[in-house]
């Protein structure tokens, strides 16, 4: 065994003449720290992407709730940004036209007219609470829904006194002011 091949120098190599690693040439390091470069910036990417991943339903799950009563007080800051609109169906406003189906939502002290785009769930109905996801409309002060979440059924509220009010939407015909 040679003594270079332990790393140290032989006699006609001067100790710090070379700054590479024993055994090695300058070609396989480079290599080496081309392939490093490589594999860093392939894990940058994939962190990037669960980066991304991670703030979009973070996005998604952070849309803003508004009742409708706070929708109408803060129609002018939430412009025709998305958020979820809570509110109660107004008795005699659901109608339906192919794929659109418009109504109204009441609060305690407003309501809102509602055209939404898509089959609303077998359980909608009148005077009943529902959540949509959707935006006010660019030109008017219209709900533009594309999506309508329904509280309970009865079988549930029946089963499950303490989860739901039954209470919450009190009875506003399309005539009647809220």
């Amino acid at each position: 065994m040679q003594n270079s091949d332990v790393g140290i120098p032989s006699q006609d190599e001067q100790p710090g003449s070379s700054l590479l690693p024993p055994n090695r040439d300058a070609s396989s390091t480079v290599a080496g720290n081309d392939r490093r470069t490589w594999v860093w910036g392939v894990v940058a990417v994939i962190v990037v992407a669960i980066g991304f991943f991670v703030l979009k339903a973070v996005g998604d799950a952070a849309t803003y709730f508004r009742t409708t009563d706070e929708a109408v007080a803060e129609r002018q800051d939430l412009a025709t940004r998305r958020f979820r609109l809570e509110g109660c169906v107004v008795t005699g406003s659901v109608a339906t036209s192919g794929n659109t189906t418009t109504f109204a939502v009441s609060g305690q002290q407003s309501r809102i007219s509602v055209v939404h785009t898509g089959t609303p769930p077998a359980l909608f109905k009148d005077n009943m609470p529902v959540v949509l996801e959707g935006s006010f409309a660019a030109t008017n002060d219209t709900y533009q829904s594309d999506r309508i979440m329904v509280r309970h059924s009865e079988e549930y509220t029946q089963a499950n006194p303490d989860n739901v009010d039954p209470g919450q939407c009190k009875s506003v015909t399309s005539t009647q002011a809220p």
